[in-house]
């Protein structure tokens, strides 16, 4: 069954999801109203965009030290109250943001975190890659943004797919959205730091 924008407008206005959580949901149950906003409730995301505007400033800080001391890791994450910060699966949750942050080294949580020059200068970069395939002029814009877009889903966290793919198939942001939905609360990323051993110093 096809949907129309319109119809990813009217799942939006009914759930509170955002655009792209609304059109993937759609394509999931092949345009089926119903089931969208069930899928979407399910994997915590619609019930996780009407608490966006709720304060979290419960949580925890998490370590995680990696190779013998090789790399550590601080991750701050936040809820809403200190009943859930204790709970087993806002914990497990921290430990894998830890691990993920080890292991696929994100620059920012998020892209509204990426300063404008670096944006600016990555995407002259893939301006002038796009320029040597020899394509036409007026697509290389369209080309460039779409190495862009790759390159913000390897640099920022939320939209880094998960290190343990084995069981969870989405993005750090999906996976955020379905503790919040599971717990009942905001869960928010807010900040992490990731320290690796002899980086930035000269041999």
């Amino acid at each position: 069954m096809a949907f129309t924008a319109q119809d990813v407008k009217k799942l939006r206005e009914s759930t509170g999801a955002g655009m792209m959580d609304c059109k993937k949901a759609l394509t999931e149950t092949d345009g089926d109203f119903e089931k969208a906003t069930v899928w979407l409730r399910e994997k915590g995301i619609a019930s996780a965009a009407k608490r966006a505007d709720r304060v979290a400033s419960q949580g925890a800080v998490c370590s995680y030290i990696h190779m013998g001391g090789k790399i550590g890791v601080l991750v701050e994450v936040n809820c809403e109250t200190d009943f859930v910060a204790r709970c087993d699966d806002f914990q497990t949750f921290c430990k894998d943001i830890c691990l993920q942050v080890c292991s696929a080294s994100p620059r920012w949580v998020s892209r509204d975190e990426v300063p404008q020059a670096a944006a600016d200068a990555e995407k002259q970069i893939y301006v002038a890659r796009a320029k040597e395939t020899g394509k036409p002029e007026k697509v290389l814009d369209r080309i460039a943004d779409g190495m862009l877009k790759k390159w913000y889903e390897e640099v920022c966290l939320l939209e880094q797919a998960f290190v343990k793919h084995d069981e969870f198939e989405g993005t750090i942001e999906e996976l955020t959205k379905q503790l919040s939905g599971k717990v009942g609360e905001k869960i928010e990323i807010r900040r992490f730091a990731r320290f690796q051993l002899g980086e930035g110093v000269e041999a």
